[in-house]
């Protein structure tokens, strides 16, 4: 992912926080010699206290078709990405320059952690990677606790595989035209705010705040 110096995180802690609030990715793990690689799609849970990089816990399937690629080569990437819109040209052109002069372009969140996996197959510790994941998604509760042999979910665990990915290192790129002058972005995010896109809210939000305006 090419990440420009405009669009890099001012710190650790912004991609982090943003983070805590986007736990939905995907998992690409490489392909066995003459394969693609695999990509799920995934809910996951981040542990940023676990190490210096964080830790990512999830669970699939058993028959999934990515296993034997992962025993092959456990060094994995998630991604996750969030808060895109597309910008049209008019409200990018640079000033002084005919509307119609401006570059359509992409704006959006990314992270990618680069991992190692490690495949979790304990009953014992597949239960509590599992509560680990309602917790964090259902924090009112609602639904029983997961344990080995007891009523209703132990007897599911046979079927699923747990997956720790310790992260190794991290890519976050916010991409928000924070290098642009700052009539362009005044006119992008006036045309955010008059869109009210599915993602235009959050997207201004970005804005704003590399710009120190928030």
């Amino acid at each position: 992912m090419l990440v420009h110096p405009w669009d890099a995180p001012a710190d650790d802690t912004e991609w982090r926080t943003w983070l805590a609030d986007h736990d939905f990715g995907q998992l690409a793990v490489n392909g066995l010699p003459g394969e693609p690689p695999h990509i799920q799609p995934t809910h996951f849970v981040y542990d940023a206290d676990a190490g210096p990089r964080g830790r990512v816990l999830l669970h699939l399937a058993r028959p999934n078709p990515l296993w034997s690629a992962l025993d092959a080569d456990p060094e994995v990437v998630l991604s996750v990405v969030d808060d895109y819109v597309f910008v049209p040209g008019p409200w990018a052109a640079a000033p002084e320059s005919p509307p119609e002069h401006g570059v359509p372009t992409s704006f959006y969140a990314a992270v990618q952690l680069r991992c190692t996996a490690r495949i979790v197959d304990d009953p014992a510790e597949k239960a509590e990677l599992l509560n680990r994941q309602v917790g964090h998604f259902q924090p009112d509760g609602g639904s029983a606790p997961t344990a080995v042999g007891e009523a209703p979910f132990g007897r599911l665990l046979s079927g699923i595989r747990g997956v720790c990915l310790d992260v190794v290192d991290v890519q976050a790129k916010f991409k928000y035209a924070h290098h642009k002058p700052t009539e362009v972005q005044d006119r992008i995010a006036a045309g955010l705010r008059e869109r009210g896109g599915p993602r235009d809210g959050a997207a201004l939000v970005h804005q704003l705040r590399g710009r120190g305006t928030e």
